[in-house]
């Protein structure tokens, strides 16, 4: 099993949530580093400007949940998933896989908050 991060379109009642639907849902956290949020539609995360915490929801997936997630993602061509500290809602700390893309894209979200 895996833990995943997710902050945009696979998140609870967004586009893709429905590859998550029968994963087990292990609460809402933040990442522990600072990354940048940009939004052209759909969100993008880069690394290398710290601008906020990345706010999401956590999951534990199986390998072919995992596998067709990566496929969605374009992984690693397109998003590149890596393994980064995320701070829980019980304040631990916990590595997650999360999806980082390789540019920034779109308009800045200062507040690492995707939403609708």
């Amino acid at each position: 099993m895996h833990t995943l991060f997710v902050y945009g379109t696979l998140k609870r009642n967004f586009s893709n949530y429905h590859l998550l639907k029968t994963s087990q849902y292990l609460g809402t956290g933040y990442t522990k580093e600072k990354y940048a949020m940009y939004e052209s539609g759909i969100p993008f995360v880069v690394k290398g400007e710290p601008v906020s915490h990345i706010y999401g929801e956590l999951y534990e997936v199986d390998d072919m949940t995992l596998y067709r997630l990566d496929k969605l993602e374009g992984h690693p061509s397109w998003y590149c998933r890596e393994q980064v500290e995320i701070m829980t809602e019980s304040e631990d700390t916990i590595k997650a896989w999360l999806y980082f893309y390789p540019e920034k894209n779109g308009t800045l979200n200062t507040s690492g908050v995707y939403e609708k």
